[in-house]
């Protein structure tokens, strides 16, 4: 029977014992099981300089101590330096490079201007009306008779005044405070004022109900008559027809005598025209709309335009201009001229010499500086048919403001549409209140044209330097006079104050080119890093890789503590130790039969099927890993669960 017991049990299946990984093993995946593992790993194996003396001098807590601070000092000294660069980097400083080259270049465009506004024919009464009220007023104010002047006629004076609008007036000025004397004011006093008086000059002008006004005031006479002047002058201008005005058809041989470009002559295709309100009739030499541009191979006053203009103010509005002579600016072929911002001045009777040096700048765009491309992300349309420039930006900008707050567009600029009217204060009552209005708000930026219009990040410029000479000369003046009375129906009695003479010329085909680059660039960065970490560590970029291992090992070792800590506080498995320790808890008489305990002593064997020695659950024996025997005085059932099968 005993032996039958030992080959009828099946096999008992023996307990699972961790498998113990020797060394040579290599596993997919290794994590560290704690941080002073991991602490040691790295400072054993790394190649950054003198973290292995944390670990070789740990029987000495002096020196761990020293070393442990000597290298996060350092480490943090490292990366104090990386903050300085990549603030260096990201402040995107630029570097001005200067190139000098020499080539052919392109003759820049020239406008010449007559310095006589033009009396047209359509608003020629008006304009004789004008000069009419002007004798009137000066005559009331300062006891002047300019009839002579204006060639106009006395002939109702008493009540041309109140024809127009916004008479120029005389107003008392409140007198000075009294201060003490002290040798600024006596300086001042020792300075003589010809014909000072307590007044002032100036006209009214009001809103739309009459309820805001001021007075447009000069302290000089002068300024405030040709101020009035131009005033009245535009809103006369205004009611012309729009298209272009009527001109004579000699008006470029009344005024320009003679022109020639490297030694040719012009024609009629090198020029265009348009009319400026208070500089008269302009041309442009060499505009973009020309068939062939003018290009210069050499430099020199013989290989540049030059020019021989009359300057004689025929029929001319001396209330307006001011000034003899000719308006000359030089631009490039796709800028339009503003001849108030950049022109200047020639003289009668003098030759002016002017020699130009080409400059052009390449600024960038972007996070390294404000500057626009062609002026499509600028906030402010362009009225100009020209590519984009910063005055350009700016007039168009006030003209945008003009029609926004008085309704009508200012003269001197282009209208944005069609149906845009100019102003005209028969028409807009209170324009002028407007414009001078925001006059003040566009010189004190408050209009954000000045904050809109950004600089283009290319521009073409042409330094100029003058010089002059008397034209003609007294013992050539005879025949070059008779040459161009002959010619050109030269005929007038002051000779010298009739002509002047222009001549422009590159004075040397070298040009500069200033162009920005970036000071650091990512290289640069990435370089001034990798110095720095040398020179701190002596390492490379392999041991950045290390770094970046050690901070993702510690980052994982922390991920798998805190789960361990919450799997063993906040969750077990259905069996698992809160399971067993219910088992042992529960009385034995609520048990099944099969899993009660049986008792010490020993009882006799009863007939039947033999009880499985499994389900008498034997307590637990910790000597040995191997079957249990059975205790003594037992004697196996006949019959039992796992025989159940057997014949």
């Amino acid at each position: 029977m005993k032996g039958n017991m030992r080959e009828e049990p099946g096999p008992i299946p023996e307990p699972s014992v961790p498998i113990q990984h020797t060394e040579e093993e290599e596993a997919l995946i290794e994590f560290h099981r704690s941080y002073r593992e991991l602490f040691q790993f790295f400072c054993n194996n790394t190649t950054i300089h003198g973290a292995i003396r944390l670990v070789c001098s740990q029987h000495n807590r002096m020196k761990t101590a020293f070393w442990a601070v000597l290298w996060l000092c350092t480490f943090g000294m490292m990366y104090w330096q990386f903050g300085l660069l990549f603030g260096e980097y990201f402040s995107y400083p630029v570097n001005l490079n200067l190139n000098l080259n020499s080539d052919k270049l392109v003759f820049p465009a020239v406008t010449v201007c007559t310095l006589n506004p033009y009396r047209y024919p359509e608003i020629k009464e008006e304009l004789e009306k004008l000069d009419r009220i002007t004798e009137q007023t000066l005559f009331d104010l300062y006891k002047y008779n300019c009839s002579s002047l204006l060639g106009a006629h006395n002939r109702g004076r008493r009540d041309l005044r109140s024809a127009l609008p916004h008479p120029l007036q005389r107003l008392q000025a409140p007198p000075p405070a009294r201060q003490a004397r002290s040798a600024a004011s006596s300086l001042r006093d020792n300075s003589p004022q010809v014909n000072r008086k307590d007044w002032k000059i100036g006209f009214q002008l009001c809103n739309e109900n009459g309820s805001d006004c001021f007075y447009q005031t000069y302290s000089s006479g002068v300024y405030a008559v040709r101020e009035w002047y131009r005033f009245q002058y535009i809103n006369i201008l205004s009611r012309l027809p729009d298209g272009s005005p009527s001109l004579e058809k000699d008006a470029l041989d009344n005024f320009i005598y003679a022109c020639r470009f490297n030694q040719d002559s012009c024609s009629q295709a090198n020029y265009s025209h348009f009319y400026h309100p208070m500089y008269g009739n302009c041309y442009t030499f060499n505009h973009k709309n020309n068939s062939n541009l003018w290009m210069s191979s050499l430099p020199g006053i013989n290989n540049g335009l030059s020019l021989v203009l009359r300057t004689e103010q025929k029929d001319f509005i001396p209330l307006l201009s001011t000034v003899t002579g000719a308006r000359v600016m030089v631009h490039g072929q796709d800028e339009p001229a503003f001849m108030d911002d950049g022109g200047f001045n020639l003289r009668p009777g003098v030759e002016t010499s002017i020699s130009m040096r080409k400059e052009a700048l390449d600024r960038l765009g972007g996070n390294y500086g404000d500057c626009t491309e062609n002026g499509s992300d600028v906030p402010v349309k362009n009225l100009y048919s020209s590519k984009y420039t910063q005055q350009v930006c700016i007039h168009s900008c006030f003209q945008e403001s003009m029609i926004k707050e008085c309704g009508c567009a200012y003269i001197f600029y282009p209208k944005p549409q069609k149906d845009v009217e100019y102003c005209d204060y028969r028409k807009h009552h209170s324009w002028g209140y407007c414009y001078y209005k925001l006059q003040v708000a566009f010189s004190l930026d408050s209009l954000g044209c000045f904050t809109k219009c950004r600089k283009p990040c290319s521009v073409t410029s042409y330094q100029l330097s003058a010089g002059y000479s008397r034209w003609p000369s007294v013992t050539s003046q005879e025949w070059v006079f008779q040459m161009l009375s002959r010619q050109n129906n030269y005929t007038i009695n002051n000779k010298r104050n009739g002509v002047a003479k222009l001549n422009i010329f590159f004075k040397e085909l070298n040009y500069k080119t200033n162009s920005e680059s970036p000071a650091v660039t990512m290289v640069t960065l990435l370089s001034n890093l990798g110095s720095q970490w040398s020179l701190w560590f002596g390492s490379s970029v392999l041991s950045v890789v290390e770094m970046a291992e050690l901070i993702f090992d510690l980052l994982v070792i922390t991920f798998l503590m805190l789960l361990r800590r919450f799997r063993s506080r906040y969750w077990s498995p259905g069996r698992g130790s809160r399971g067993a320790h219910e088992v042992a808890s529960t009385p034995s008489s609520s048990l099944p039969s099969s899993f009660r305990p049986h008792p010490t002593s020993p009882s006799p064997a009863q007939p039947g099927p033999a009880v499985s020695p499994a389900l008498t659950a034997p307590p637990p024996a910790y000597a040995t890993l191997g079957p249990l025997p059975a205790p003594s005085g037992f004697t196996e059932p006949s019959s039992s669960a796992c025989d159940v099968g057997e014949p």
